[in-house]
Order: C-alpha cells, then structure tokens, then sequence
C-alpha cells in the first residue's frame, strides 16, 4: 500500500514538472525518440514487418507480372489489400509492443517516466516507422516486378502518394490499438485490429472487388468509409491511383467523382486523427497500469 502511495505520488510530481517546464518535455520527446530507435534495432518487430512486406510484394508482383488480369487495376488491388491489412499489422504491432514494455519492468518505460506524453508520442512515431517501412518495401517490389514484365503501372506520384496514405491513414488506429493493448493487452489489440481488417474490406465491397467488377471501388460506400478509421488506409492507398489511372483513361465525370471521394475521406482522417491524438496526449499523464492499480 505504501508503495502504490510513493509510485501516485512520483507520478504525480513528474506531472508537474512537465507542466511546469514545457522545455524539459520537448529533450524528454527526444531522448524517447532515440531510445525507440535504439530498441527498434533488436525488435523482433522489425524483422516481421520487413518479411511480411517481402512476402506479399514479392508475391503478388509475381502474379500481377504475368496473370491476365489488368496490371493497373491489379495494382490499385493490392494496395487495398496492403490498406485493409494496415489495422491488422497495427493490433500485432502494438501488442507485441505492450507485452515488451510489460516484461521490461512493468510499463515503466512509457507509464513511469516524467512525460508520459513525450514517451506516447516517440512509441506512436516508431511503430508508423516501421508501417511506412514496411508499406514502402512492399510497393517497390510489387511495382518492381511488373516494371520489369513490361506491365502498366500508375504515375510514379500516384504509386508515392498511396503509400504515405498507408501510414498516415493508420496514425489513429494505432493510437486506439497502442491504448487498448495497455489497458487490455495483446489479444485485445489483435482482435480489433482483426475487425478492422475484416471492416476496411467489406466496406470496399470485398477483397479485389474493383479488380473482378473492372470498377474503381476505392469510392465505394465512401460516405460511411470516411468516417471508420480501419477504413481510411485502404482509401488513402486506393483513391490516388484510381485518379491516376481514371485521368489516363480520360473519364472526367470517374475524375471528379473521385477527387470528391478523395477529398472527403482525407478530411476526415485529418479531422478525426486530430481529435484522437489530442485526446490520447492531453489524457497520457493520467494512464494507470493495469496490472499495478490493485496494489
């Protein structure tokens, strides 16, 4: 009892400290940051995130270069897949992440530190590094493959924006799953990020759906899409290369649909995610371990 008194009061003054002292936060974001990266090097997070990638560019670039299908809706296709699997990779992420901060001495390093929102924020930077990564890795080799068959592809710009849109639609997805897996642990985390791979497809109208119906799908029930963030790597990935190809293709009234689409969901994402890391930041100092609030 003494001890839960000593840590609360410990807490308690770091929080002060802070608030006192914005500039000590900002060097507190910092060292938080370089120790993320130091970690990172020895994670086994990053060896996942680098063979998924591998696998699944290296895979369906295969399949793409030399299958029937066409190449650009082919393309658009698998960057819904590597969207819609975003929340997915990101409920891994962030569990396996909590359990390690668990087994390294109890959350301390994100939950007994002076700024708990410096430590939130440098852990949120590191695993959308490792999203970014892993979205890049992946784009070159599925986009490498088909450049070498001799495949059509979308503009370099297009391919470079759906990328970023991976990782940045899946910024508030992993602040709800890094929060979830604290409070409720790994499968928790697992779980949702399951849900939301399984919402971000149905919403597209299922997996390769524009491929098979030779639509461009990425506005599909966009009005309800805008506002699942699950949902938003998927679009963000889908909509630039679908402009892309519909502005190729000359189809003005396809064009404009989608910039509206387009639009729509990246305000969305910008708005909300805004909200959500807000609130995560502005309610970090008062995050309790669960598995030390009963001492």
């Amino acid at each position: 009892m003494a001890g839960a008194e000593a840590r609360a009061k410990a807490r308690e003054a770091g929080t002060r400290t802070c608030e006192a002292e914005p500039g000590r936060a900002r060097v507190t974001f910092r060292r938080a940051l370089r120790s993320e990266a130091v970690r990172m090097r020895h994670s086994p997070l990053v060896v996942l995130h680098v063979a998924l990638a591998v696998a699944l560019g290296a895979l369906a670039g295969a399949y793409f270069a030399f299958s029937a299908w066409d190449s650009l809706l082919g393309t658009d296709a698998f960057f819904q897949l590597l969207g819609a699997g975003a929340p997915l990779l990101a409920g891994i992420s962030c569990g396996l992440a909590a359990d390690a901060e668990q087994r390294a001495g109890e959350g301390a390093n994100v939950l007994g530190v002076s700024s708990r929102r410096g430590a939130l924020a440098a852990k949120l930077a590191a695993l959308l590094a490792l999203c970014l990564m892993a979205a890049a890795i992946a784009a070159a080799l599925f986009c490498g493959s088909l450049a070498l068959a001799g495949r059509s592809l979308p503009d370099t710009a297009a391919v470079a924006l759906a990328t970023a849109g991976i990782a940045l639609g899946s910024l508030c997805s992993y602040v709800i799953l890094w929060c979830v897996a604290l409070r409720f642990g790994r499968n928790a985390s697992i779980g949702m990020g399951t849900l939301g791979f399984i919402a971000a497809l149905t919403l597209m109208g299922g997996l390769a759906n524009g491929l098979v119906t030779g639509t461009f799908s990425g506005a599909f029930s966009i009005g309800a899409a805008a506002f699942v963030p699950f949902a938003w790597p998927s679009r963000l990935a889908s909509l630039p290369l679908e402009l892309s190809i519909a502005a190729g293709m000359g189809a003005q009234a396809q064009v404009e649909a989608l910039v509206a689409a387009y639009a729509t969901v990246t305000c969305a994402c910008t708005a909300i995610t805004a909200v959500v890391l807000a609130v995560a930041l502005a309610a970090a100092n008062r995050f309790e371990n669960p598995r030390r609030s009963g001492e």
